[in-house]
């Protein structure tokens, strides 16, 4: 059998706890905060978004209660848009920011020119 190649990581500027909203898929139009982000990939796991059941079995050694459980699945970076503070959809750009004498990139929104980096 032959090995799978593992496609080349994207270039992902979403970061975890960013708002999305879902653009396609079965679960388009729903919002959620993004849980992890998986650069290799190009997934996303999103709160509340792509519901998969997953059949456990029970582990008492290690306090797992065996049943149906249910959660998150990875969704592809591109089904996705990063949300403003005011709830737009819009795509993401970069502009330098001096502030202090110190130079640093931001993220703002293409729609409304807001910066979406939140001030750390």
């Amino acid at each position: 059998m032959k090995k799978k190649k593992a496609p080349a990581p994207r270039k992902i500027r979403l970061r975890t706890g960013d708002v999305v909203k879902v653009i396609s898929g079965r679960d388009k139009g729903k919002t959620g905060r993004i849980l992890s982000v998986d650069r290799g990939r190009g997934k996303l796991l999103v709160e509340g978004v792509m519901m998969v059941k997953r059949h456990t079995r029970p582990n008492p050694a290690r306090q797992i209660k065996g049943g149906i459980a249910e959660r998150e699945g990875a969704i592809d970076v591109s089904s996705v848009m990063i949300l403003t503070s005011g709830g737009v959809a819009t795509r993401m750009g970069s502009r330098v920011e001096t502030g202090g004498g110190k130079a640093r990139r931001v993220r703002i929104a293409r729609k409304t020119g807001e910066v979406l980096d939140k001030k750390a």
